[in-house]
Formats: structure tokens, C-alpha cells, sequence
């Protein structure tokens, strides 16, 4: 389940004029002192963090860690490799950390001022933080987990009860749970909590769905890939699955994996999480960051590679990838007129961005012109303070209406967002292709209208309830591709076939598709490919040399 990814969107803003360290849009911040009704005390919510689960010991946690380790007991390279890196998201974050991992030399250029990508997060003038997306960190993140492990900071991750969290658009302000006993090996602790639930689906629909995932269960990955030619509704019908399956589940679950509704997310996305949440007992329990991003999980990944001889630059847009006779890479002319050249180099943005940067002789590599059907999808992140605390909330994500895919109030999830007085709801708006080019004002009275169904009791598109102090509403036209069907044969390997040239980022081929996880993955995959290609690269080296001494 990916609700935030990471790569870096540089080069898009620059294209469409977006000002480097901001995120389109705008702010809004209303002065409403706040006023204790009479007889009224505000609540006292203390949020409530889960022991880490015991994920050490599964099979894909394990095949994490040994890839990890991989790099470190890597000999160690007699000349190091200098490996230049495109976009400080996850994916160049990763790709730079491991290379550093196995001795090399990498240097990451950033475009903006602020690290991420799609975990990027800015503070306003009042010190609060707005983020790009709402970061969600499951069991079933397992180059994650130990990402966070090999950087000594688990203790970042606020895990919550193991529960998935429904809001019921039929019944205004209530909440349907699926709630997974810990004393259950998985499959049978999400078995259980699927019949367990009454109040979404009845027994005939709950019998009729899982008689249509048996074959996905039998089938195993084979059958999952198979599936990437259907949408989620065209799956669901052809199973037998009743419609109202989908509305009452799939809809939310398509936006929050892929920001778009399940008549046009390919099946297999879904498969592949349901795959990952049914193996694996914790696969599916859920954490929240303690805090931004870009501090709190970045920033340690930046001194890691610093701390072994690699770089990080900010501010550093790439321009133009220079090209040598051959149609090898030459070097990166970045837009302050520097030149960096290095012995490899990668491109670690979204897909959208490296279309924009390729160059001309290479459109027509049929590596490259299969790119063409990987498009980023639209999505706006909304954070609103409220007056009050509300109440008819949880310390966990809830997944929500039509309009709103996913929300949490961060005020309790988050211990540096953390407010006993106030609420701060952060709101993943999607679909939202036809509300990008909208207002903030339009935006923000859309989802009022949302929350007015959510906290019936608290909230009102007007305003005559709970009271909007300030709000921030962050766009991102391109995030992760938009994973609809027969998009899986367009996915690029990491190792391009420019020699010397490499890919890293969601979109590229891994079986995590668009997530956090995936990013971190193909990171991992892409320094693989170059440590693997050492020998060949370090003879690309030394005949620069000699040419240069020639000249």
C-alpha cells in the first residue's frame, strides 16, 4: 500500500513554474482564538504506540537483509567508483547509501532545497510542518524496516493497533473496523478479521469474494502478474464478485495505493497487496513517522553517506544530460552552469521527469520509448488546523469517502505534530485529475463538505461548528505512475542500456510497485547493477584517463 513516495520532482516544477523549495499551492491561515464552552473541558487524547512487531524473522524481511548485507561485505573496490545520482527522494537516498555501503563514492544532486522527493515536508511561519503525501510504514515494508534498522532509528516508527479503519458513507460519523488478533498466524488472523466484520459486508458477499481470490491464493505470484491486463472492477466482475464488494472496500484501497479509482488500477496491484498483507501476520500493521520526513528519516540517511565519503548536494538542478560520441553518458550540466561528470550515473526522479531530460538519440531505444505509457498520476495532500480538538477520531489512519482516500489526525498519531487541544486532519484528496488546476478555496470547501459527513456532530461546510485556524493544500501533478492495466512490460530494469547509465525509482522494475518500499528497493537494485558492473566501469574510467592525457 503506497500513500507516499519518494522521488525528487525537481525538474517537473522547474518546467511548470513552480518556485523551487515550495510545493504548488497555497496558504491560508485564519486568526480564531480558541474558547472553552462552559461546562466543556478539551479532550486529552495520548497517543498510544504499539510495540514494534516481530517482522525480523520472515522470509522477505530476511531476503532484505541479506541483500543489505551484501554491500557491506562487498570487497572492498581498489579504486572507488564516483557515482553521480539525479533526485534526493527515497530511491537516490537509497541508491546513494548502499553504494556507500560497498566503498563507493556516490554524489546526490538535489534540485531543491529540501530532501525527500515525495517525502519532502516544509515549515511554516508558525513552525508547523505540511507535508507532501501521508506516510504510511507497513510490516510488509521489509527494505524499509531495515533501512530504519541499519540506520539505528526504529525507534522513529509509531506503530499502531493492527486494524484497518473503514469510514461508512452510508452512516455519517461511523466507522467500520477490521481488526487483526495478534495471537493468529497470518493467514488466519486477516480471515478472521474480515468475518469478524458485519457492519461493511454481508456473509453472502464475504463467502462470493473469497471464493473469487482462491485462485489467487493457489496461483501465487504467477497468477498475480497475470492479472495486470484488468482493472479491480473488471477482476471483481469476471470472479463473480458482487459490485458492492468494490464500493465498499476498493475504492478507498485503490486511492490509497494509487491515488485512483478501482475501474482503472490494474488488479495486479491489488493482488500484490493482499498477497503481502495475508502471508506475512504483520504485513499489514501499520506506523506513522514521529515526525517530517525530511529530519527524521532523511537526514540520517544523508549523514550515513557522508560518514562514509559520499556527497549530498541541494540546490543542484540538472539541465541537460551531455552526451560523448558513443551516446554514453558525458556528463550532468546542471542549471547554475556547473559540470559533474563521474564514472557512473544515475537517474533517480519520477518517470515523468526523466521523459523531459532524455536525450533525443536515445527516445527511440526500445528501453526507453516503453516510458511512454508510464505517467505520473495527479494528487493533492491538504493539511487543515482546527479550533478544537475533535473527537470522532482515532490514533490511526482511516480510510475515508469518495472525494478524501485516506486521513489521520496527525495531532494524535504524530509525536511532533502532537496538540491536546487542536486537531491537524492531514487528507489525501484523489482522485485528482479534474481538481489540480482548481483553487485552494475551492479545494479546501470540497472537503469541508467531506469532513461535514465524517464529524457530523463536530463539523459543518460552513464553519458554524469547528473552525478552520489555517490550512495548507500541497499539488503534485505528477506523483507515481498510474499503475492501470499492461502498464508491468513497460517498467524498466535499473541497469539501462546506455553503458554506464542507470535507472532508480518506483516506476522501475521491482515487485513493490509504486511505494515507499518499491523506491527503497529499486535503490537498492540499482546500486546492485552498478557494484556488479565494477569492473566494467572502472575500465570506462581509466581509458578517460588516458584520453585526457593524450589531449
Amino acid at each position: 500500500m503506497s500513500l507516499c513516495f519518494s522521488v525528487s520532482e525537481s525538474a517537473f516544477n522547474l518546467r511548470y513554474g513552480f518556485r523551487d523549495s515550495e510545493p504548488m499551492g497555497q496558504s491560508l491561515k485564519i486568526r480564531v482564538k480558541t474558547r472553552t464552552r462552559k461546562g466543556f473541558c478539551p479532550s486529552k487524547v495520548v497517543c498510544v504506540d504499539y510495540p514494534r512487531p516481530d517482522i525480523d524473522n520472515t522470509s522477505n524481511f530476511l531476503e532484505a537483509a541479506y541483500l543489505s548485507s551484501s554491500f557491506r561485505t562487498s570487497p572492498r573496490p581498489s579504486k572507488p567508483l564516483k557515482v553521480v545520482i539525479a533526485g534526493a527522494g527515497l530511491a537516490g537516498l537509497s541508491t546513494a547509501k548502499y553504494l556507500a555501503d560497498a566503498g563507493h563514492k556516490p554524489l546526490l544532486l538535489e534540485a531543491r532545497d529540501v530532501l525527500g522527493g515525495k517525502i519532502a515536508a516544509w515549515k511554516d511561519g508558525d513552525g508547523d510542518w505540511y507535508e507532501t503525501g501521508l506516510h504510511i510504514f507497513f510490516g510488509a515494508y521489509p527494505n524499509i524496516q531495515n533501512l530504519f534498522g541499519e540506520l539505528g532509528i526504529n525507534d522513529r516508527l509509531q506503530w499502531k493497533e493492527h486494524s484497518m479503519i473503514f469510514a461508512m458513507p452510508n452512516k455519517p460519523g461511523e466507522f467500520s473496523r477490521f481488526d487483526f488478533p495478534e495471537v493468529l498466524p497470518a493467514p488466519l488472523n486477516g480471515i478472521l478479521a474480515i468475518l469478524r466484520n458485519n457492519e461493511m459486508l454481508t456473509w453472502p458477499e464475504k463467502v462470493k469474494f473469497a471464493i473469487g481470490l482462491l485462485p489467487a491464493i493457489i496461483g501465487g505470484q504467477a497468477y498475480v502478474e497475470a492479472q495486470d491486463g484488468l482493472t479491480v472492477q473488471e477482476w471483481m466482475r469476471k470472479q463473480g464478485v458482487p459490485d458492492r464488494v468494490t464500493t465498499e472496500v476498493f475504492i478507498a484501497m485503490s486511492k490509497a495505493l494509487n491515488f485512483i479509482n478501482p475501474d482503472e488500477l490494474s488488479m495486479q496491484c491489488i493482488l500484490i497487496a493482499l498477497n503481502r498483507f495475508l502471508q506475512e501476520k504483520h504485513g499489514s500493521k501499520m506506523a506513522f513517522l514521529d515526525g517530517n520526513p525530511p529530519e527524521r528519516l532523511c537526514l540520517p540517511i544523508v549523514e550515513h553517506i557522508q560518514s562514509l565519503g559520499g556527497e549530498v548536494r541541494l540546490n543542484s538542478r540538472v539541465q541537460k544530460i551531455e552526451l560523448n560520441d558513443d551516446g554514453t553518458v558525458k556528463n550532468f550540466l546542471l542549471t547554475n552552469g556547473n559540470v559533474i561528470d563521474g564514472d557512473a550515473y544515475v537517474f533517480a526522479t519520477p518517470v515523468d521527469i526523466l521523459k523531459l531530460q532524455l536525450p533525443e538519440n536515445w527516445k527511440e531505444m526500445a528501453y526507453f520509448k516503453r516510458l511512454e505509457k508510464l505517467v505520473g498520476v495527479p494528487v493533492i495532500n491538504i493539511h487543515i488546523w482546527f479550533d478544537r480538538k475533535l473527537k470522532n477520531t482515532y490514533d490511526h489512519l482511516l480510510f475515508s469517502s469518495p472525494l478524501l482516500s485516506v486521513y489521520a489526525d496527525m495531532s494524535l498519531t504524530c509525536k511532533e505534530y502532537y496538540n491536546p487541544n487542536q486537531s491537524m486532519l492531514e487528507l489525501v484528496f484523489a482522485p485528482a485529475e479534474e481538481w489540480i488546476s482548481c483553487s485552494d478555496s475551492e479545494i479546501i470547501d470540497a472537503t469541508m463538505k467531506e469532513l461535514a459527513k465524517l464529524f457530523p456532530d463536530e463539523i459543518s461546510a460552513d464553519q458554524s461548528k469547528a473552525k478552520i485556524v489555517k490550512y495548507h493544500v500541497v499539488k503534485t501533478p505528477r506523483s507515481v505512475y498510474k499503475t492501470i492495466p499492461n502498464c508491468e512490460p513497460c517498467r524498466p530494469l535499473q541497469r539501462s542500456p546506455v553503458e554506464g547509465f542507470y535507472l532508480a525509482g518506483d516506476y522501475t522494475k521491482q515487485k513493490y510497485l509504486a511505494s515507499m518500499e518499491g523506491a527503497v528497493l529499486s535503490g537498492k537494485l540499482c546500486a546492485q547493477a552498478i557494484v556488479q558492473d565494477y569492473v566494467l566501469l572502472a575500465a570506462r574510467g581509466k581509458g578517460r584517463l588516458a584520453e585526457a592525457s593524450m589531449c
